[in-house]
């Protein structure tokens, strides 16, 4: 998730998406316009009545519904770094941590899965909102305050608590559901308990998400919608890790004597001709047995038909060629795949030379050999290993 950044603490990233900067001021203004509301609940709930009608002359709620909205998304960010920081004590490094439209995201390098270490990660972030709340209740009670500082306290002490109740419950990815599939973990293999808590998750982003669309919450709705694709996409990359595990880009990269290549001086109606009759959207470009490019159907596309006789593949190819070592784990060139937005890497040894070429088709037909197959299905352990209906082509 992409964001502004904003600082850095305890080593840790601090950005803020545009989405953050959208919902702070709506949620700015959802809460002065209903301060006398928030502070007759924020008295019933705590038992320490707020005078109302010292919180709402002239602008003074915008400006407590503004100081609120802040000082939540604070507690959001301290929520975050509970997760963080117990993730760091157990060698976890912390990408960053996000502020959003749904609260805060930390984004892990690596998800930890050991059931105990997931536990304690996952459970810290309610702890510390849980916390944050007491503290705050305890100076909402205890202290003397004037009732604007009464206001933001008392909203703050009960804001943390409904948080922490919240993300406690099982809707995986959020809170509740890591720690179920903590202990879910703790008989079961990681990525099965990964698929039992993904789906306990989706039952419960569908009961969300009935009960933001019957009650007109549509921002209950949208973070509905957004746990039940986050729970798929966890689920569905927990699945890939299990079975890629031990598998390198040799095992299933198509080599390169089976690769279709190009050259730089083919023409880009060649190249389109070529690539309708064998079907390929992707070649690597040679010059002299050597690797200089990267051309797709994209690149050639990008021509004006009257013109593609008159350029060549060196027009329009790409020279900046992501590349991968034969040794690599079979997903981590997937994850550079989509961190790099292409179809397929080059291949490339430890002498610079085109080795192999691997692309996203030929990782789905591996996991799929796999699903149905199993690992020994692999044929693992030959230097020119290649997957049944996997290398040849490639692209």
């Amino acid at each position: 998730m992409r964001g502004i950044r904003v600082g850095r603490v305890a080593g840790i990233p601090i950005q803020l998406n545009w989405t953050f900067l959208l919902v702070l001021p709506l949620f700015a203004y959802l809460i002065g316009s209903q301060v006398g509301e928030f502070s007759v609940l924020v008295a019933d709930t705590f038992g320490v009545a707020i005078p109302a009608d010292a919180l709402t002359g002239g602008a003074l709620p915008w400006v407590l519904g503004t100081a609120a909205a802040l000082g939540l998304f604070v507690s959001v960010l301290l929520h975050e770094f509970g997760h963080s920081l117990t993730a760091m004590h157990y060698g976890y490094r912390i990408n960053a941590i996000t502020l959003w439209l749904f609260g805060g995201v930390a984004q892990f390098e690596e998800m930890p899965e050991d059931w105990r270490q997931e536990f304690a990660v996952a459970i810290m972030g309610p702890a510390v909102s849980v916390a944050i709340g007491v503290v705050a209740y305890a100076v909402f009670v205890t202290v003397a305050l004037p009732p604007t500082a009464a206001f933001v306290v008392g909203y703050l002490a009960l804001m943390n608590l409904v948080l922490a109740a919240f993300n406690l419950l099982p809707g995986f990815p959020m809170d509740g559901g890591r720690i179920l599939r903590a202990l879910l973990a703790r008989n079961r293999p990681h990525a099965r308990a990964t698929q039992i808590a993904a789906e306990v998750g989706k039952v419960f982003a569908f009961l969300l998400g009935l009960f933001g669309l019957f009650g007109g919450n549509w921002l209950t709705v949208g973070l509905a919608f957004f746990i039940y694709i986050a729970a798929s996409s966890e689920s569905q990359q927990t699945t890939m890790r299990a079975a890629f595990q031990g598998v390198t880009v040799r095992d299933i990269m198509t080599p390169r004597d089976h690769l279709q290549t190009v050259e730089p001086r083919t023409s880009v109606a060649q190249l389109m001709e070529r690539m309708f009759r064998e079907r390929h959207t992707g070649y690597p470009v040679l010059k002299s047995g050597r690797l200089v490019g990267m051309v797709t159907l994209e690149d050639a596309q990008a021509v004006r038909e009257v013109e593609r006789d008159a350029y060549t593949v060196s027009d329009v190819m790409a020279r900046d060629i992501t590349s991968v070592t034969p040794e690599a784990d079979a997903l981590a060139a997937l994850e550079a795949m989509q961190r790099n937005s292409v179809g397929r890497l080059a291949v490339i040894d430890a002498e610079g030379d085109l080795v192999g070429l691997i692309s996203r088709s030929d990782l789905m037909t591996a996991f799929n050999i796999i699903q149905q197959g199993g690992r020994e299905s692999l044929g693992l352990g030959g230097e020119a290993s290649v997957l049944p209906g996997v290398g040849g082509r490639g692209v």
